[in-house]
């Protein structure tokens, strides 16, 4: 598949102006956040596999359904007030969760390096898995989720300034900054649910 770079740059710019409506819904823990999450992962399935960041691409056919699954779990959960409880994970969960994160992103970026034309897989790799498992825990309404994407967030920015997706660094580093307010926001939350 080949879109002409004027119909790709205006691709860029509607999925992230839904990416920045998705994010800003998550921090206040409102479900129909996945609705515009879900629009969003579309578009950058193709905007993503045009730059030839395949990890990042193929991540998105995982949101997809990554989507679905959360607003399910959300809808389930949701109280009165349409915002659903938080809490953190225990050390033990913390240590397991990073340890195996980080073995599978070592291990699939010599994959992709070894049998793709990937662009930047030591880079593009670890994002997507990363990614994969903030995704999780957002889902499963961890704080640490927020942590996750702030650190995911840096070096996507990084990584899309290097492959000429400005629009999406842009976002990124809007999200970066969205995420330190989600991460404050479910704290309170968490605080004030357990009455401390």
């Amino acid at each position: 598949m080949v879109l002409e770079s004027a119909l790709l740059d205006k691709l860029e710019w509607v999925a992230a102006g839904f990416g920045v409506i998705n994010i800003a819904l998550l921090i206040f823990r409102i479900h129909w956040n996945y609705l515009f999450g879900l629009i969003m992962v579309a578009l950058y399935f193709f905007v993503f596999w045009e730059k030839a960041l395949f990890a990042e691409a193929v991540l998105q056919v995982f949101f997809v359904f990554a989507q679905i699954w959360g607003w399910r779990l959300w809808l389930r959960l949701e109280g009165d007030d349409t915002q659903v409880p938080v809490r953190w994970l225990d050390w033990r969960s913390r240590i397991v969760w990073l340890t195996a994160l980080s073995a599978i992103a070592i291990n699939l970026s010599a994959l992709m390096a070894k049998y793709t034309t990937a662009s930047a897989p030591f880079v593009d790799t670890p994002i997507a898995v990363f990614s994969v498992g903030a995704q999780i825990l957002l889902a499963y309404r961890r704080i640490e989720n927020w942590i996750l994407w702030i650190v995911i967030d840096l070096v996507s920015i990084a990584l899309y300034i290097y492959r000429d997706l400005e629009p999406t660094a842009g976002l990124y580093g809007g999200f970066m900054v969205l995420s330190l307010l989600g991460l404050q926001q479910w704290i309170t939350a968490e605080r004030s649910a357990r009455g401390a």
